[in-house]
C-alpha cells in the first residue's frame, strides 16, 4: 500500500515527537538519579553527624574481583597537596628537593600515627590520611584537624631553617562522610579509601591557600566550638552543589595552653574532648559486656549498666557537679559492675582490675584511674560512702527501687539469685525486698527528692504480694 507524501510527513512528525518525549523523559530520570545522589549525600552527611552508637553496622561487600570492601560511616578524610618545590633560577626538581619531600611525608606519617590516624598509600607529592578506620570513633574530625595543626607547623619550622631560595607550598583538605575502605597485605596491612569522601577532601586542599587547613561544611560542624574559623566561600561539588568551606586559624582561646597563639590544647580542651570520647568507650565496654557476661545475668547486664551511667549522669548534675566529676562518674558507672565477667562474688574489685587494665589506652590519668576505682567499690553493699561522687554511685546503681519499674527489674534480680544457686521462693524474696526497702536510704538530694516518695510507694505495693 501506498503512502502519500503528506502521510509520511505526518508520521515522521509524530516519530519526532515521539523521539522529543523520549528525551524528556530521559532528561527526567536523570535529573531525578542526580537529586537520588544528592539525598543519598545529605542523609550520609546527617548520618556522620550522629552519635556512633546509634550508627548502622559495617556493611561489607564482596566485589567481582573478590575484593571486600568495608563501608564506614563516618571517617574523616585529609589530603595535604605539596606543590611545587622550587630551586633558585629554575624549575627543575632536584635530588635534595626529592629527598626532602620523601622525608616530609615520613614526618607526615609518623605525626598522622600519633594521633591515631591511618595513612593511606598516594603517589607524589600529596599525603592522605584518615581517622575513623579500622577503629571507628566519634572524635576523629577533632584528630584529624589537630594532626593537620601539628603537620602545619612542622612546615612552618622546616621553611624558617632552610635555605631562603626553596620552599614546599602545602595546601591542606579535609572532609568529613562515609568511604568504602579495602584491605591488603597480611604482615603489614594497608588500606585504599574510594568515594565521595576522598574527592571532596581533594577539592577542599585544591580550594585553599598555602599553608591554610581548608575544611568543609561536614567537619566545620563537628569541630567547631573547637576551633576558630574563618568562612572561605563555597566551591561546587558534583552532586552537592556550592558547599561551603571554612579555614581553621587556631584552638578557641579557653581551650588552649597559650590564649594568644592557640596551638596546644589545655586542659579543659582534654576534658571536652574525653567527654566526647567517652561515647566511644560506652560502645567499646557495652560491647564487651554483651559478648562476655555470663547469660545467666538477668539483672547484672548491660542493660543495667546503661541505666547507671545514666542515672549518674542525671544525679551528678541535679547535685551541681562539674564535667571532671561527671566524666569520672560515667566512667566509673560504665565499668561498675565490669567484674562480673571474671566472677560474681567480690565483682567490685574485678571491675577496678578491668578499669585499670583498659582505661590507659583511653588517656585517662593514673590520678582518674584512682579516682574512679574508688568510685566503684562505693558500690558494695553494703553502702558506705564517702564523698559526692560515692554519694551518687550509690544512687544511681539503686536508682530503681523508687521507680515504676521496680517489680519487674526485682523479679530479674530474683531470676538472677535462683541461676547463682540461691535457694529461695518468690514469697520469701518479697519479704527480704520490704526489708532491703524500709532500710535502704538515698544519700543525694536529688536522689530524696526524685525517689523517696515512690520508694515507699514500692514497698506497700510489695506488701501486696506477699501471703
Amino acid at each position: 500500500m501506498d503512502i502519500s507524501h503528506d502521510e509520511l510527513i505526518y508520521k515522521n512528525a509524530r516519530l519526532e515527537q515521539e523521539l522529543a518525549e523520549t528525551k524528556r523523559q530521559l532528561d527526567d530520570l536523570k535529573e531525578s538519579y542526580n537529586k537520588a545522589l544528592v539525598d543519598v549525600e545529605r542523609l550520609e552527611g546527617i548520618i556522620s553527624l550522629l552519635p556512633k552508637d546509634v550508627l548502622p553496622q559495617d556493611l561489607t561487600i564482596d566485589t567481582e574481583s573478590g575484593q571486600k570492601l568495608t563501608r564506614f560511616n563516618m571517617v574523616t578524610v585529609m589530603y595535604v597537596d605539596m606543590r611545587g618545590y622550587h630551586a633558585a633560577g629554575s624549575e627543575q626538581r632536584t635530588q635534595s628537593g626529592v629527598d626532602e619531600l620523601d622525608q616530609i611525608l615520613i614526618n607526615f606519617a609518623d605525626i598522622a600515627a600519633e594521633h591515631k590516624l591511618l595513612p593511606i598509600k598516594t603517589i607524589g607529592d600529596a599525603f592522605m590520611c584518615v581517622g575513623g578506620i579500622p577503629q571507628k570513633n566519634i572524635t576523629n574530625p577533632v584528630d584529624v584537624v589537630l594532626c593537620a595543626m601539628e603537620m602545619a607547623r612542622h612546615i612552618k619550622s622546616l621553611r624558617v631553617n632552610s635555605d631562603n631560595d626553596r620552599f614546599w607550598e602545602m595546601r591542606i583538605g579535609i572532609h568529613t562522610g562515609s568511604v568504602l575502605a579495602s584491605m591488603s597485605g597480611k604482615k603489614k596491612i594497608s588500606y585504599d579509601i574510594k568515594g565521595e569522601t576522598v574527592n571532596i577532601a581533594t577539592r577542599m586542599a585544591a580550594a585553599a591557600e598555602r599553608d591554610k587547613i581548608n575544611v568543609s561544611v561536614y567537619t566545620y560542624e563537628l569541630v567547631r566550638e573547637y576551633f576558630v574559623t574563618d568562612y572561605n566561600g563555597m566551591t561546587p561539588v558534583k552532586y552537592h552543589g556550592d558547599l561551603e568551606m571554612y579555614y581553621i586559624r587556631r584552638l578557641r582561646p579557653a581551650l588552649s595552653v597559650n590564649k594568644k597563639v592557640g596551638e596546644f590544647p589545655n586542659e579543659i580542651f582534654k576534658l571536652k574532648y574525653a567527654l566526647r570520647q567517652f561515647t566511644d568507650l560506652q560502645e567499646f565496654m557495652l560491647d564487651k559486656l554483651e559478648r562476655e557476661l555470663p547469660k545467666t545475668l538477668h539483672y547484672h547486664n548491660y542493660k543495667h549498666t546503661i541505666d547507671v551511667v545514666n542515672q549518674a549522669e542525671l544525679i551528678g548534675l541535679g547535685e551541681g557537679l562539674d564535667d571532671s566529676d561527671i566524666l569520672i562518674l560515667k566512667t566509673a558507672a560504665l565499668f561498675h559492675d565490669s567484674g562480673h565477667i571474671v566472677g560474681y562474688e567480690n565483682h567490685e574489685f574485678f571491675s577496678t582490675q578491668l578499669a585499670r587494665e583498659v582505661l590507659p589506652d583511653w588517656n585517662y590519668t593514673p590520678e582518674q584511674i584512682d579516682q574512679i576505682c574508688s568510685v566503684i567499690m562505693a558500690t558494695k553493699l553494703p553502702p558506705a560512702p564517702k564523698n559526692i561522687l560515692e554519694k551518687v554511685i550509690c544512687d544511681a546503681d539503686l536508682d530503681y527501687l523508687g521507680r515504676s519499674d521496680f517489680i519487674p527489674i526485682s523479679n530479674s534480680l530474683y531470676e538472677e539469685l535462683r541461676a547463682q544457686g540461691k535457694d529461695i521462693d518468690i514469697n520469701t524474696w518479697n519479704k527480704n525486698q520490704v526489708k532491703f526497702l524500709s532500710a535502704h536510704q538515698y544519700f543525694t538530694n536529688t536522689a530524696l527528692r526524685l525517689r523517696e516518695e515512690a520508694k515507699e510507694y514500692q514497698i506497700e505495693r510489695l506488701k501486696k504480694l506477699i501471703v
